[in-house]
């Protein structure tokens, strides 16, 4: 597919401007922007050299060979591009960007979970600041929580913050699980009886739900997994209709990319997602921010968190 190709006629004009600038700018200062799945099909399908989940982004971040990265994300994204690329310029376009369940938890916090459940390896869902990273044993994403887990070969693990994904984890393996009280403001808005709802319209439906949402949710869906699941089911079984529970420029990428599918509305916004923009993206490359730091004292333990989840077999 042509670049911008999966935009309405209309709308990839009125953009064009901005995206010859963004493009110009990216070859000026070698620079390359990673967009997570989250991001609006204008600059998702336009701007964006590397799309992806948490995973592939961080992953990505790692292996980037360009000199400056642009987040097309949030706040934890960038620190995790900065914290794996610490020699690399990474600018954040709107440091607004942020996430509830980054501000769910603290490092006091996590010293408390540690003093409560002593011995007991603690992982971190990348949803979280550096400071919290530095506190812990490793990282997940959504795409690997359980791989993770079961990786120590230990009885019990504590898995933070978000209470969805640990209830999620626990059911998929043996492995006693302790949490946090931390959910996602978009995946726990989400019903079980919406879906049941849906259902009721058409059997055929296919859903598939984000482990971030409440069990409810899940036990009503035909599948749990992350954004890249969802994109892989989507494109290995081609269902007539799918309604994808999660955040609402997901299904909006996917469906450019498969005209044939049926995507039925049945999302929510993400607020933080959405205040990365073209125009910021052209104004982090023009005005050079916003640029993450991370207190190295901070970094050091934050960055083995991340690179012992990367070191780990990709699920």
């Amino acid at each position: 597919m042509q670049r911008g190709s999966a935009l309405p006629d209309v709308e990839a004009a009125a953009v064009a401007p901005l995206v010859a600038r963004i493009e110009a700018l990216k070859q000026a200062r070698h620079a390359v922007v990673l967009a997570h799945n989250y991001m609006s099909p204008d600059i998702f399908h336009t701007v964006a050299d590397i799309t992806g989940d948490s995973l592939a982004l961080a992953r990505a971040a790692a292996e980037t060979d360009a000199d400056v990265v642009v987040m097309a994300g949030v706040r934890f994204m960038a620190e995790t591009a900065k914290l794996l690329s610490p020699d690399k310029v990474v600018l954040l376009p709107d440091l607004r960007a942020g996430c509830s369940l980054a501000a769910s938890i603290t490092p006091a916090d996590v010293r408390a979970l540690r003093a409560r459940h002593p011995g007991v390896p603690v992982v971190a869902y990348v949803n979280t600041t550096a400071a919290v990273k530095a506190e812990v044993d490793v990282c997940c994403t959504s795409a690997n929580a359980v791989e993770v887990v079961e990786s120590f070969g230990a009885d019990e693990v504590v898995l933070l913050p978000d209470r969805h994904l640990t209830a999620w984890v626990a059911s998929q393996t043996s492995v006693r699980v302790h949490g946090w009280d931390g959910a996602c403001e978009v995946h726990d808005r989400f019903r079980g009886v919406d879906l049941a709802a849906l259902r009721a319209e058409d059997p055929e439906l296919l859903i598939l739900a984000h482990p971030e949402c409440p069990p409810d949710v899940i036990a009503e869906a035909d599948g749990t997994t992350s954004t890249s699941g969802m994109a892989r089911i989507v494109a290995t079984r081609r269902p007539a209709r799918v309604a994808l529970i999660t955040e609402c420029s997901m299904a909006d990428n996917l469906r450019a990319l498969h005209p044939d599918i049926d995507f039925v509305p049945a999302c929510n916004l993400c607020p933080h997602m959405k205040r990365i923009t073209l125009a910021g993206i052209l104004d982090a490359l023009e005005q050079d921010r916003h640029r993450i730091e991370i207190d190295p004292e901070v970094a050091e333990p934050a960055r083995a968190s991340i690179e012992r989840m990367l070191a780990l077999p990709v699920g």
